[in-house]
């Protein structure tokens, strides 16, 4: 495919006939407020399902929580942990369905070694040996085979140490290895989600902030103009996040912080799997680190309660830096220096306000919630059960509104760019152009058609085709949309820096700059 297909690509233009559309004709099946995964894959569960559908976010899309996750596609292990065993068959199901069926060119199996140094006893060790074997146990019931993610099993001091060279040798006595999901990156799930929905008819528009939620109707306002859209609706989905009591004042959350560092990879020796290390005087608690495909590594992740007033963006405060730059030295040979952190990320969680307690604590089960004049909010829940909370979201509105809809699609319907491996692996396109595009990559070189220095790479492997297709169909509208979401160049800095005037070059001129 050397073009997109038209029917998935969000552009400027396609935003401005939507909203004159809407102008017109005000009358919608369902309005969603909010462009994370959840709201995108609720606006794709009922645009497959036939309903007519709006989704607004008042920022861009993959803005908030769901571009500052691990980007692991969980497959319950931690559940397991804390007894949740519900949730754990769950998040291996959803987890079996991205890998196979809707998202295989975005996510892929990662090995992840848990090292065995004296900080993890013996009886500890058997321990979390059963844990991962009972994490077999949910691989094979959700259908999973050992050839998409392989079996866990423990691993010799050798190989352990081939697996990552930058290990501590001394007391190391070799290591369990699991297999997991990993996403290229999760702002391009959603990405995809929106543009999949956007296919199935759903009318996408970013920069619309929802100013009033009923249970029949919404008041949204276009932030880049100020025309004020009223639009009537048989149901309304509040999936904003931690932000949903702005919107909804009923609900009671209890935000969390996840603070993720960003390393290079030489730093690590030369990682060939992801590391667990469990978080000492803590059960079930571990900090991981993520090798990314573009030679980054991550590490994470913090769970700390957030009290007063939310910000739009979070920032990693210095207390976690040195929190997770603890955890990790402790199993390398050459600790980490402050100095090798090149950027920091961190996200807000929304968890559901249950007991006293730390928010490490509180179920990531999502619920969906009616509140007294009929608005639908879905809170908790993690990004790898995204589909799973949509389709409670659908159902649960179908049957407040009486709406006429059939059985939920989206387990068996491809974001746009799935394909099988086999038909990926034909693609004619590089494969790191492949993993982040699937089957859309060919259409990502033609941006570039007699301009080869549009595939000259800018920082972190972005060349500036991408950034092209980003704005034509990705639905970017400016600077920050393509440095912090479509290609999350800007998580370092000095690659923000890199690639700044480039992507200035891609952008159109504002109106009063045009001939």
């Amino acid at each position: 495919m050397t073009t997109a297909d038209p029917r998935a690509s969000l552009n400027a233009a396609r935003r401005r006939r939507d909203l004159e559309a809407l102008g017109e004709r005000p009358h919608v099946d369902l309005v969603v407020v909010g462009g994370g995964v959840t709201g995108t894959g609720i606006a794709l569960d009922a645009a497959a399902r036939g309903l007519t559908v709006v989704l607004a976010e008042r920022h861009d899309l993959a803005f908030g929580t769901s571009r500052w996750s691990s980007k692991l596609v969980h497959g319950g292990l931690r559940y397991l942990a804390t007894g949740q065993l519900g949730i754990a068959h769950e998040s291996a199901r959803e987890r079996h369905l991205l890998l196979t069926r809707t998202a295989p060119h975005l996510v892929r199996a990662l090995p992840m070694l848990l090292p065995l140094h004296p900080g993890v006893p013996r009886p500890a060790s058997a321990v979390l040996r059963a844990g991962f074997l009972l994490g077999d146990a949910l691989r094979l019931s959700a259908g999973t085979s050992g050839r998409t993610l392989p079996a866990a099993r423990r691993v010799s001091r050798r190989r352990a140490l081939e697996l990552a060279p930058g290990l501590r040798p001394d007391g190391l006595r070799g290591g369990h290895l699991a297999h997991d999901g990993q996403l290229v990156d999760d702002a391009r799930l959603v990405v995809g989600l929106a543009r999949t929905a956007a296919a199935h008819g759903a009318r996408v528009l970013t920069r619309c902030a929802a100013e009033e939620l009923h249970g029949d109707r919404a008041v949204l306002r276009d932030t880049a103009t100020g025309e004020r859209v009223e639009l009537r609706a048989r149901a309304v989905v509040n999936a904003t996040g931690v932000w949903a009591d702005r919107l909804v004042p009923d609900v009671r959350l209890r935000p969390s912080r996840g603070t993720h560092l960003v390393l290079p990879g030489a730093a690590f020796g030369g990682l060939r799997s992801a590391l667990t290390i469990p978080v000492p005087g803590a059960r079930g608690r571990f900090a991981l680190v993520l090798p990314q495909s573009d030679g980054r590594v991550y590490v994470g992740l913090t769970d700390e309660p957030l009290d007063g007033p939310l910000p739009d963006v979070p920032t990693a405060p210095e207390s976690d830096v040195v929190f997770l730059l603890d955890i990790v030295n402790s199993v390398l040979a050459t600790p980490l220096l402050r100095t090798d952190v090149i950027g920091t990320f961190a996200g807000l969680r929304p968890l559901l306000q249950a007991r006293a307690g730390s928010t490490a604590d509180l179920s990531r089960r999502h619920a969906v919630l009616t509140s007294r004049d009929g608005v639908i909010t879905v809170v908790g829940g993690k990004l790898t059960t995204y589909r799973r909370m949509a389709e409670d979201a659908v159902d649960t509105a179908a049957a407040n509104a009486g709406l006429p809809v059939g059985p939920c699609r989206t387990r068996n319907l491809p974001l746009v760019g799935a394909a099988t491996p086999a038909e990926l692996a034909r693609v004619d396109a590089p494969a790191r152009l492949v993993a982040r595009y699937g089957t859309e990559a060919p259409a990502v070189l033609a941006e570039a058609a007699g301009r080869p220095d549009l595939l000259r790479p800018l920082a972190a492997g972005i060349t500036g085709a991408e950034l092209r297709f980003g704005l034509r169909h990705e639905g970017a509208l400016d600077e920050a949309d393509l440095l912090e979401r479509r290609t999350r160049i800007a998580l370092v800095p000095s690659d923000r820096e890199a690639a700044r005037d480039a992507v200035r070059d891609c952008l159109p001129p504002p109106p009063d700059a045009r001939p």
